[in-house]
């Protein structure tokens, strides 16, 4: 082997070495603290089933929506170029004029307190409700047991990504629950970080480290804060619905996709 040939393969070891370093999932965060479980969606087809449930069903826990959600069906959850693409078609199934997908780690993965990060692109267009958000895992009535939404979008009021928590004392069905906006313009245009920072005091919810919601536990009730058990994740893209199709479904928008690129959680110090 001459020295030229030597050098280039030295090379070409020194640039796989600083990509494979680029694509390892860091077991710290930006904050240091220690990462307990994620999904970085880099696989092919079907999401991780050793991560994640699906809701399989019409309606959505009552919100009316118009969406049936489907089970380990491709062409409404899928991993696809280091992402989970849940679509919502406009297709008739069951009794319903649309399909969509909602994926929880209930069962598999819940817990009590850190930071959790989810990374994504939202769908447009009226009629669509993508969220992120957290229920209790002992789930036995709500809101009593508590609910947390760490981002909610309704298409009909493009680029107001919305943050609440949900309890007995505080909910919306009486108008009281504890909630707050912020307008992210290219929300569906782009990738963003959105986060939640849950400890014993409070919920702090952020947008690309930009912090716009923050609820306290400053009655020590269960009733105005149930948030010290484990919960357990949810991701799904909603068509319609009380809030969603609040102004009616453009059936010219669809197929309609929400891109994650990733789910991190981490411990707190």
């Amino acid at each position: 082997m001459n020295l030229k040939s030597k050098n280039i393969i030295q090379l070409c070891a020194v640039i796989l070495v600083a990509v494979s370093a680029t694509n390892c999932t860091s077991t710290k965060g930006h904050s240091g603290k220690k990462l307990i479980w994620s999904d970085e969606f880099n696989g092919k087809g079907l999401p991780d089933s050793s991560k994640w449930n699906y809701d399989e069903g019409g309606d959505g826990y009552g919100n009316n929506e118009a969406q049936f959600y489907t089970k380990n069906r491709l062409e409404n959850a899928r991993m696809e170029n280091g992402n989970l693409i849940i679509e919502a078609k406009k297709e008739n199934w069951e009794k319903s004029k649309y399909t969509s997908a909602r994926l929880l780690t209930k069962g598999k993965f819940s817990f009590q307190y850190g930071t959790i990060e989810v990374r994504a692109k939202l769908p447009k267009g009226r009629g669509t409700w993508p969220a992120i958000w957290m229920m209790s895992e002992k789930m036995n009535k709500w809101p009593d047991d508590g609910e947390l939404d760490i981002m909610e979008h309704v298409g009909f009021n493009p680029g107001y990504v919305h943050a609440s928590v949900h309890t007995k004392k505080y909910n919306h069905i009486q108008g009281t629950q504890k909630t707050d906006t912020l307008l992210v313009k290219d929300a569906s245009d782009t990738f963003h970080v959105y986060k939640a920072d849950w400890t014993p005091e409070k919920i702090d919810v952020y947008i690309d480290d930009r912090k716009f919601f923050t609820y306290e536990n400053k009655e020590k009730t269960y009733e105005a804060w149930p948030f010290d058990q484990p919960y357990f994740i949810i991701l799904n893209l909603a068509v319609g619905g009380f809030w969603g199709g609040k102004e009616g479904i453009d059936d010219h928008i669809f197929p309609q996709k929400y891109y994650i690129d990733y789910v991190r959680v981490y411990q707190n110090k």
